[in-house]
């Protein structure tokens, strides 16, 4: 993923806050993601107001050594259109 890049939920899908994370639904094509850590859903709800990726991981306190494992997360949510690159 391109960290310099600026990236959003996607507008077709839906967060449902748990306790566990988030529930993401996209009403697009109907699939149902889990989001299994709060860091996670606070990382995904910093997409659309940062400038970048990394901006964002820094708003939601993902730190330098833990971001591989966040950014593989988003590349799977970006695979199921959940989140998708900004054009600005």
């Amino acid at each position: 993923m391109d960290v310099q890049a600026p990236w959003r939920l996607s507008p077709q899908v839906s967060v449902r806050p748990e306790p566990f994370g988030a529930l993401l639904y996209h009403f697009g094509t109907r699939k149902l993601s889990f989001l299994k850590d709060r860091t996670l859903l606070a990382l995904v709800e910093q997409l659309d107001s940062s400038d970048t990726l990394a901006a964002a991981c820094d708003a939601a306190g993902v730190s330098v050594p833990d971001r591989p494992r966040y950014l593989r997360a988003l590349e799977t949510l970006a695979g199921s259109a959940m989140i998708e690159r900004r054009s600005s």
